[in-house]
């Protein structure tokens, strides 16, 4: 059974917020509204299945109790197996929706790709990557912004880092981190051979100052002339910064812009992001019995998916999911892949919570 007292709570307290985001005093407060908009948009989708489910569980009762009845009941027999198989649906879409939430889902998303093995191809297979989640998150009214980026001499790409805002953006993207293999024929390659290379991604919840404190003493930076893409007025201004925490010793460099001050912000943004991964990772390490599939999920030296240009295949190898439509993947359209893999963890979520209870 679910637990109805406290859903008709989640009802109540939907309403309430309802009223207070028309309360002039909170549109005078951002900080405020926003809190108020994220607990809005967790509380709907609970309370509009509840409110399905209670008038399908009342039409069921309504049902039943005229079964006995000449006339009726052979209608109402006729109905109550769908009745009730939407019911059976609804309670278990609401006990997923009760799972305890990634307190990260509602965070905007710093996403890094890298090249990995496979020289050029691997940098150009690297681009390849960030424009399919550009494309997918333009489909999805998310904004991209670039924080810093390394191009390869042929036009692919290093290293890209890159800021996603908008609705929920980590609780869609989260499952993208791992390592990534394309098998398809290089533009350089004479004889018709599939290649294989790799590119590495890397989803982290972008970090809020007050999630991640940092104190100046813990900070070193390091300014010097930046290079790259930019044309002269980069190059001839010290605008590249690099900053160094030093009680971990991790290090970020951003030299995109011609201000110091907005290399010095972004630097700090990613910082910020990879420190806040590195906290949440020693965490599930250290409940990684209770917690085993959403470590896996996050595991960035597991190979999660093959890109098969020749057979216009994509295969997800975590949840055994084959599709033959990578061309269309591969300019943005993602709903059906990571749709798939949020029910497959969802599903084992489930499972999990009804084998503890």
């Amino acid at each position: 059974m679910i637990p109805v007292d406290t859903l008709t709570q989640f009802s109540r307290r939907l309403e309430e917020v309802s009223e207070l985001l028309c309360d002039p005093a909170v549109l005078a407060d951002p900080r405020r509204q926003s809190e108020l908009n994220r607990e809005h948009r967790r509380l709907a989708p609970i309370a509009e299945a509840f409110k399905a489910y209670t008038k399908v569980e009342k039409q069921i009762a309504e049902d039943k109790s005229v079964l006995d009845d000449p006339e009726l009941g052979p209608l109402v027999r006729e109905e109550l197996p769908a009745l009730e198989a939407d019911r059976d649906r609804l309670e278990r879409e609401i006990r997923i929706l009760l799972l305890p939430r990634d307190p990260d889902d509602d965070k905007n998303t710093v996403l890094e790709i890298r090249a990995g093995t496979g020289g050029e191809e691997a940098a150009l297979f690297a681009a390849d990557l960030f424009r399919m989640y550009a494309r997918y998150a333009e489909t999805k009214g998310w904004k991209v912004e670039i924080l810093s980026q390394s191009e390869a001499t042929a036009g692919g790409i290093k290293e890209i880092i890159a800021l996603i805002s908008g609705d929920n953006v980590y609780s869609v993207l989260k499952y993208e981190s791992g390592v990534h293999r394309v098998q398809r024929v290089p533009a350089t390659e004479t004889q018709g051979r599939v290649h294989t290379s790799t590119a590495t991604v890397a989803v982290l919840p972008e970090a809020d100052e007050v999630d991640i404190e940092l104190e100046d003493k813990d900070l070193r930076f390091d300014i010097a002339a930046a290079s790259g893409p930019g044309g002269q007025g980069v190059n001839t201004t010290n605008s590249a910064v690099q900053v160094t925490h030093l009680p971990t010793g991790l290090s970020v460099r951003c030299m995109d812009e011609r201000s110091q001050l907005k290399n010095k912000a972004k630097a700090l943004k990613i910082l910020r992001s990879r420190l806040l991964d590195a906290e949440r990772t020693r965490q599930a390490e250290a409940i990684r019995d209770e917690r085993r599939s959403q470590v896996k999920a996050g595991d960035r030296s597991e190979k999660i998916r093959t890109y098969n240009f020749p057979q216009n295949r994509l295969t997800d190898h975590r949840i055994g999911l084959t599709l033959y439509k990578l061309d269309r993947v591969m300019t943005g359209d993602l709903d059906e892949l990571t749709e798939a893999i949020v029910t497959h963890y969802q599903a084992e979520a489930l499972a999990a919570d009804q084998t503890k209870s």
